[in-house]
């Protein structure tokens, strides 16, 4: 490992001197504990990293190491592992369904290969720029084929381990609005970095080229580039534009994230050349808001504000502010309703307005501001909904048109125009009085501050004035989808510190919120499993009623609450509709778990034929360890492979030491070998195989049926006849109107 890290820093290091010599760079390490890697299945399978990016960042480096374990016969094995910005990434790898009305953009992925022979892999992976923040990693293995496997048993185990290296400038320069900054460029740096600060409710940013010289080159043509923006490893996460001849060069960003330091690279295109050029700045404020009220009372539970333009009258109107309905007045041309948020559980946040209902107008678009500009926030889903309310429309009414963005709002809606802002994803929602409700829901939304805008279009351009509708407006925040639906469980996961949710899904459902119904299991086959793997326990009773018949009465009892709850926790367990649980789940689990290794447990141990005290002894002995076993690890294979050992010991020194004391070998008679004791062991040893190598996700309910059988099955065939002085049943024949006292010498028959 130690050499993998010193090759990484001698790259940082090559890097470190290909860069300007104006700007001061330093080093940052940043490393995540090795976690061990699974098969997916769901999201829950992911291993999650969390890495925070700084401010200035020109270069980030991931060393992704992956460690095989050990194994038997390991193959060649590819990992996948996805980045995304701002939220942990969304991945289909399995290619599901999602649910209706979700928006999804997939996150940046790779592969890491780590082939057959190999222990060890290291790959690098660079972004250059990178947008500060919060930054996720997620890892796994491919595709679950739904083995089952046994814990205890060697199999092929891989350890990740992400490791991040961040070369950040100390002093970038800042361009201030207006005023013109002289930068010079020279080999073998091909560019220079400066850095520049959006306001609030600036609607564009200007970037400047004003003079340019590169010597040994013609003045016309530098040959330079502005790039504004940072990588995401996303869609529109920069803007280029390539300077020509003509002066000055200009890159205008429409709808820039506000309160922001937004990245401005310049890059010359010609090698070995020095160029010197002039660079400015500035941005255009399009709405600014008056100021609120110094009375906090008088802003609840809702003011309206309106944002007027620069060059108009500040004043406004009380009786506008004050109702919802009136028209805007000249000079606006924002609403901006105050959003109130309500933080009701973890991942449950609920935003809302006046009695929720918004008056949309087509004059001017209605603003609303959604802060989830915290990391704590982004695990979750944020759900929007709007409802139109029929009987509001006013005027020429089409219909409402809403953008949901991060980092800065869409406020030109009455235009063809998409909602994506500068350098972010932006979403659409429409009602009409064709289909008043509309839903968007956001799995993992980027930690910003989110904004919905709406606003009415008109059916009619000519008489689009005094035009509104009212609408409906549900936003929150919620843990899982629609709660992962009837056929999922939200659960709550969390890496270090950060907490997210994910859906687990059941009875073959599949998706991001258990949706997919594309392998979902019917119900006949629900039913199906769920008689098979209860009924079958059934097959208990022929050892219940030997044991009885021979006198075995603790065994008997023991084969009976063994029965007993495996059969109501196999009918607790099932996946679908076909549930019943007559207790807690965890009860029925431990007992169930408890009961089978101590019936295989005390079989054995009754094979060996002690004296009674030294066999109910370990009876109870072994119980009492095999419970503690069980609270610690209910799922361990030496739970159950422990106690059949040491009960084995047991029998065989026990059937040893008689074959010793009595000269011929024990059991004595050829028949009970043939016919009982060979069956059973086979019936036994077929179970196990069935239970530790053959089962899977798809095949469970037959072939752990078929382990209840032949457990069964083995013990009839294995438990030992019955003692020569007890009689059938383990009772004597006289049993009413007497108190029988007895011992194995003689019986005294007393009348009372």
């Amino acid at each position: 490992m130690a050499k993998y890290l010193l090759l990484c820093l001698w790259l940082l290091s090559s890097v470190a001197g290909c860069l300007a010599d104006d700007v001061t760079y330093v080093n940052e390490f940043y490393s995540k504990t090795p976690q061990k890697l699974a098969k997916y299945s769901w999201f829950g399978n992911v291993r999650l990293y969390y890495f925070r990016v700084p401010e200035d960042a020109v270069l980030v480096r991931w060393l992704l190491t992956a460690v095989r374990g050990s194994g038997f016969h390991c193959g060649d094995q590819n990992i996948a592992v996805h980045f995304r910005a701002g939220a942990p990434p969304v991945i289909n790898p399995i290619l599901t369904a999602f649910p209706n009305s979700t928006a999804v953009s997939l996150a940046y992925n790779l592969t890491v290969n780590v082939h057959s022979g190999q222990a060890i892999s290291v790959t690098l992976f660079n972004v250059t720029n990178p947008v500060p923040g919060d930054w996720f990693l997620a890892a796994h293995l491919p595709k679950d084929d739904g083995k089952i496997e046994q814990q205890g048993l060697p199999s092929c185990s891989y350890l990740f381990q992400p490791q991040m290296f961040v070369r950040r400038a100390a002093d970038t320069p800042v361009l201030q609005a207006n005023i013109p900054l002289t930068q010079t460029v020279t080999a073998p740096l091909k560019q220079a970095q400066f850095k520049v600060f959006v306001p609030e409710f600036a609607s564009r940013l200007n970037v400047f080229i004003h003079t340019c010289s590169v010597k040994g080159w013609p003045a016309s043509d530098c040959g330079l580039s502005i790039t504004s923006g940072s990588t995401s490893l996303g869609q529109n996460s920069a803007i280029t534009v390539n300077c020509t001849a003509e002066e000055p060069c200009t890159l205008s960003v429409a709808n820039p994230p506000w309160n922001t330091w937004v990245r401005v690279t310049v890059e010359i295109s010609q090698p070995n050349v020095t160029a010197t050029f002039s660079i400015s700045a500035n941005y255009t404020v399009g709405c600014k808001p008056s100021s609120v009220p110094s009375d906090f009372n008088a802003s609840l539970p809702l003011e309206l504000f309106s944002l007027r333009s620069s060059s108009s009258n500040t004043s406004s109107n009380a009786s506008t502010a004050a109702a919802p309905h009136a028209n805007i007045s000249d000079g606006a041309c924002i609403r901006n309703p105050s959003v109130f948020r309500e933080e009701q559980d973890v991942l449950s946040i609920r935003f809302t307005v006046s009695n929720g209902n918004l008056t949309v107008a087509s004059e001017v678009p209605t603003m609303l501001a959604l802060d989830l500009d915290s990391a704590v926030d982004s695990g979750g889903a944020l759900i929007v909904q709007l409802d139109l309310n029929m009987s509001s429309l006013i005027g020429a009414f089409g219909s409402i048109r809403a953008c949901l963005t991060p980092s800065a709002p869409a406020l030109q809606l009455n235009t063809s125009r998409s909602c994506d802002a500068a350098f972010m994803k932006g979403y659409s929602l429409r009602v009409s009085s064709n289909e008043t409700k509309a839903l968007l829901r956001i799995p993992f939304p980027e930690a910003a501050l989110w904004y919905l805008s709406l606003q009415t279009i008109c059916n009619s351009s000519t008489a689009c004035r005094n035009t509104s509708a009212m609408v409906s407006v549900s936003m929150s925040v919620s843990a899982c989808v629609d709660d992962c639906g009837p056929y999922g469980e939200c659960r709550l996961l969390r890496t270090h510190s950060y907490l997210y949710a994910a859906c687990v899904c059941k009875a073959g459902w599949l998706g991001w919120s258990c949706s997919d119904g594309s392998a979902a299991l019917s119900f006949s086959r629900q039913l199906s499993a769920a008689l098979l793997l209860t009924l079958s326990n059934l097959l208990f009773i022929p050892p219940i009623c030997v044991a009885l018949y021979r006198g075995y009465h603790v065994e008997a009892a023991i084969y009976f609450f063994t029965m007993f709850f495996s059969t109501f926790y196999h009918a607790c367990d099932q996946p679908g509709v076909t549930v019943m649980c007559i207790m807690d789940y965890d009860t029925l689990q431990f007992c169930d778990f408890l009961g089978s290794v101590v019936a295989v447990w005390v079989t054995i141990v009754c094979m060996a034929r002690l004296k009674e005290p030294f066999k109910y002894v370990f009876f109870m002995a072994g119980t009492l360890l095999i419970a503690m076993a069980m609270q610690l690890d209910r799922r361990g294979l030496w739970n159950l492979l422990g106690p059949v050992l040491f009960a084995l010991v047991i029998m065989v020194t026990a059937w040893v030491y008689r074959s010793v004391t009595r000269h011929h070998c024990y059991p004595p008679n050829w028949k009970r070998w043939v016919f009982f004791l060979l069956p059973g062991m086979l019936s036994a040893l077929i179970g196990v195989c069935v239970y530790v190598f053959a089962q899977t996700d798809s095949n469970y309910y037959y072939t752990h049926s078929i382990w209840h059988i032949m457990v069964a099955t083995s013990v009839v065939f294995l438990l030992p006849p019955r003692e020569k002085h007890v009689p059938p049943w383990g009772w004597p024949h006289k049993l009413c109107g007497y108190k029988i006292c007895r011992n194995q010498k003689e019986e005294l028959y007393t009348v009372t």
